[in-house]
């Protein structure tokens, strides 16, 4: 089962899903697109203690990590 980990101020919200289904599959698709459109950057690992950043859906990433837009001054 494949994961969509979504940060921001509160923490975490966690959307598992399975690759196989393929309605459950377009809903992770659709959150993909949804967050990264708002400004989220997606990142999946690609091993121990590194991760590579992605632009575009992946269904066969374990894990996606959308860490929100930084603001800072």
């Amino acid at each position: 089962m494949a994961i969509q980990i979504v940060m921001d101020h509160t923490g975490d919200s966690r959307h598992p899903f399975n690759a196989d289904d393929a309605q459950e599959l377009a809903k992770a698709k659709q959150r993909f697109y949804e967050l990264t459109n708002i400004g989220f950057t997606a990142a999946v690992r690609t091993g121990p203690g590194q991760v590579s950043q992605i632009r575009s859906f992946d269904p066969n990433a374990e894990e996606t990590v959308f860490f929100p837009r930084l603001v800072g001054g």
